[in-house]
């Protein structure tokens, strides 16, 4: 049998990675050194193959309480402290093991209104665009030492989801404490039977999901799971659920590329297609832009609007307000969202890139929108 969840790795560009608490925390609240300096070999195999890789990390807080001799009984101040303490300590981790193979990471920490709110969706996207195309490898987690109960993700799961979204990464691997989807919890029903690929998420599926992380180290399981692999197959992202513990001195993918037992959530629209329509189907244009005949050919050629191809601009916009792109004739070509406001727009009209800072007062992208947020009408 094709193992379905390999090739999808093989196949993928970018691709992001969840590392829950229960596998880098042990019971008595330490790290896992061994087994992250496996992931992080698996993880350098992949880059050196030409992949891009995310990871979205758990276990601040559980690391953190130890630290801190905080109990497993915490209220609100008591976890956003450990989480403050802990993340230093997380990102020392993943430093340290990265630090052989000449790899620079970088933290950063979301909060749930970043991706709700349409700017700094953006901002974050572009940050770990740009730490991509820097060679760094983006360490992601929720900023739990600030955010509320109102304010969570709710789960590294769903945040993972997110950030696989928000990256248009091919694939999101969710490394978890058991191999895949199961018809019940293989735990606790030994007749449970595998689920090697799911194309739809039905109530059936749903229905399956059960059974929690080991208590005190994290809070997902696989209802989560199953929810942050629905978020990521709207957007056109493969999900694999994979076990991350392994029994042999390898680490977690480089099993899984050997034929190691997974569940494939498997999009069936491409990341591009996906995002197309939910551009398209989410946001009423606030203005338009107007571009030459140059700028028309070079964004239906999947390039990214410049403002030397840019005539004029009206309407009243903002940063990442969705926008009309229309020809000099006044006929709508696409829609996109726009990296700088209407009053920015008619400053940088016909100007050179190198020109952007000059005219609006800082350094700002050169894409005034990108090729990944542009939707054509034909």
């Amino acid at each position: 049998m094709s193992n379905q969840a390999a090739d999808t790795i093989k196949n993928a560009k970018r691709i992001v990675i969840k590392v829950g608490s229960a596998l880098l925390i042990d019971e008595n609240g330490n790290l896992h050194a061994g087994w992250l300096y496996n992931l992080v070999k698996d993880i350098a195999l992949l880059r050196k193959s030409g992949k891009e890789v995310i990871i979205v990390s758990s276990g601040a807080v559980a690391l953190g309480r130890r630290r801190l001799g905080i109990g497993s009984v915490m209220n609100k101040n008591e976890k956003h402290a450990a989480a403050a303490a802990g993340q230093v300590h997380i990102i020392n981790a993943y430093e340290n093991a990265f630090a052989g193979y000449q790899t620079v990471i970088s933290q950063v920490l979301l909060t749930l209104d970043v991706t709700d709110d349409r700017v700094s969706y953006l901002n974050a996207r572009d940050t770990l665009d740009t730490l991509l195309e820097l060679g760094s490898v983006p360490v992601v987690n929720e900023n739990d030492s600030i955010t509320t109960r109102e304010g969570r993700y709710g789960d590294n799961d769903r945040l993972a989801a997110y950030v696989a979204q928000m990256s248009d990464s091919d694939a999101l691997i969710l490394l978890s404490d058991i191999d895949g989807l199961y018809t019940g919890d293989p735990r606790m029903n030994p007749d449970a039977e595998f689920i090697p690929v799911v194309t739809e998420i039905s109530d059936d599926i749903r229905a399956m999901a059960g059974g929690t992380a080991r208590k005190g180290a994290g809070t997902g399981g696989m209802r989560t799971k199953i929810l942050a692999a629905e978020i990521a197959m709207q957007a056109g992202v493969s999900t694999i659920i994979a076990k991350g513990r392994t029994k042999e001195d390898i680490g977690p993918i480089t099993r899984l590329l050997g034929g190691g037992q997974a569940t494939l959530f498997k999009a069936e629209a491409t990341d591009e297609s996906a995002r197309r329509i939910w551009i398209g189907s989410h946001f009423q244009s606030k203005g338009t832009i107007y571009i030459d005949e140059g700028a028309e050919k070079a964004i239906r050629d999947g390039a990214n609007l410049l403002a030397a191809g840019i005539s004029r601009v009206d309407g009243q916009f903002e940063k990442g307000d969705a926008v009309s792109i229309a020809n000099l004739r006044g006929d709508e070509i696409a829609k996109g969202l726009t990296g700088y406001s209407a009053s920015e727009i008619q400053l940088l009209a016909g100007a050179k890139t190198a020109d952007i800072a000059e005219r609006v007062g800082y350094k700002g992208r050169a894409a005034v929108v990108h090729y990944q947020d542009l939707v054509f009408d034909d």
